[in-house]
């Protein structure tokens, strides 16, 4: 029936079946491991080696795991994987955890770890054969010792110097890849519609046409921004990163940044609506020059008189336009 589930429960497994659970945890483990590795090689290569390293270790248990399994049950190891055990503890696809850098990779390594370590107590708890148990055993005890290894492996591979630029280049691929087109898209979403939104509101007062012709303007902006991002560079030459993920910050932020002063006017009062919406606009403004402060080292107020003045500008344009 569809509705029962075809995954086994871990305490109807045989010894047999959790041995080549173990294994094939193993392989995927070190297949993870090496996959991080690829691809931090070229931006942390210092933590490419502490991954190889690691990927090393989960291959030696592996084999340990193998000898044991042809030693009690013969060469044909049962194929038994995560996904067919109810709530066997499962891994993060590699390509998700690569978009929060290299110290979330990192903490994901060490989660990992953690994982494998209460696997292995729980399958030394049911072994009834002495060789399993020790060897399920310590395989827990490596597995915990794993962060010590990984401190090892940190400290041959990261001193503080290589550390210290590891973590350089990964803050300024976040600022070229998630900041930059974030912010320049933020600057036009908040600044470009403000003439049509406050034309629109001045000329009709209408705040129902004043939020349509405001979501219009900012979905339509966040796109063209978004696609624009996103086929003006390939990041290949230039290092910014991935073209879809700059097309999505900046689409994504250049749509909230219209919407911010549109979304009030869904007050039918309309100076209700107007106050608000100024409001808004002026604290966007100030957000826009934090931002450009905090990453990109532009002097605040300086950031600030640009931004606001030219916000301003927009803005009494957009009323002049409206009322007149």
């Amino acid at each position: 029936m569809r509705f029962l589930s075809y995954r086994k429960h871990f305490r109807d497994l045989s010894e047999q079946e959790v041995i080549a659970l173990a294994i094939s945890s193993e392989e995927d483990d070190a297949r993870i491991y090496r996959s991080y590795a690829e691809m931090l090689r070229a931006d942390f290569p210092a933590t490419a080696k502490l991954f190889d390293g690691m990927a090393a270790e989960e291959d030696q248990h592996r084999a340990q795991l193998i000898a044991l399994h042809e030693r009690r049950f013969g060469a044909v190891i049962p194929l038994i994987r995560r996904e067919h055990v109810a709530g066997y503890y499962a891994r993060r696809p590699v390509w998700l955890v690569e978009n929060l850098g290299i110290e979330r990779i990192r903490t994901e390594a060490t989660a990992m770890e953690r994982d494998a370590e209460r696997f292995y107590l729980a399958a030394a708890a049911r072994s009834t054969d002495a060789a399993t148990r020790k060897l399920l055993g310590d395989l827990a005890a490596a597995e915990a010792g794993h962060q010590a290894t990984a401190s090892d492996l940190e400290s041959t591979h990261l001193d503080d110097e290589t550390r210290a630029t590891e973590e350089a280049t990964a803050h300024r691929q976040f600022i070229l890849t998630w900041v930059q087109p974030g912010l320049a898209g933020l600057m036009d979403g908040s600044v470009s519609t403000l003439a049509p939104i406050f034309a629109t509101a001045f000329a009709t007062q209408d705040t129902w046409t004043t939020f349509l012709v405001g979501v219009a303007a900012s979905v339509g902006a966040g796109i063209s921004m978004g696609f624009t991002e996103a086929a003006s560079d390939d990041g290949e030459l230039s290092g910014r990163g991935s073209p879809v993920k700059r097309g999505f910050a900046s689409g994504i932020m250049t749509t909230l940044g219209g919407l911010g002063h549109a979304l009030p006017y869904l007050i039918p009062d309309f100076w209700t609506a107007t106050s608000i919406a100024i409001f808004i606009v002026f604290f966007e403004l100030w957000a826009i020059a934090w931002i450009q402060n905090k990453y990109m080292e532009t002097p605040f107020f300086r950031a600030a008189f640009q931004v606001v003045v030219g916000g301003a500008l927009v803005l009494a344009a957009g009323v002049l336009i409206g009322s007149g």
